[in-house]
């Protein structure tokens, strides 16, 4: 491995959700929100990875799924997350401090 990707893996943050339903408009929230974020697919799984930060705003799930959305309601959905967290009632972030 070199530096770079060494310093790049070092970087990055993670959070994989199950592949279900109501983790759908989560993925798709990051997403819009998260130009950079990479999604890979899995059967069971969904594993978004971002380099430096990862954002979930309240206010983009809450409209993917039609009504209000509490950050709280994500931890229905999450398997796993790679990253320190910063979390309140607009947003839950993901970054290495």
């Amino acid at each position: 491995m070199t530096t770079d990707n060494a310093n790049a893996s070092t970087n990055s943050v993670s959070i994989t959700l199950q592949n279900t339903e109501d983790a759908r408009p989560i993925v798709d929230a990051i997403v819009a929100d998260n130009p950079t974020a990479v999604v890979q697919h899995f059967p069971a799984m969904v594993k978004i990875d971002a380099p430096g930060r990862l954002t979930i705003n309240a206010e983009t799930v809450g409209d993917k799924v039609g009504r209000e959305w509490d950050p709280q309601e994500l931890h229905l959905s999450v398997i796993s997350l790679s990253g320190n967290i910063d979390e309140d009632d607009d947003k839950f972030e993901l970054a290495w401090n």
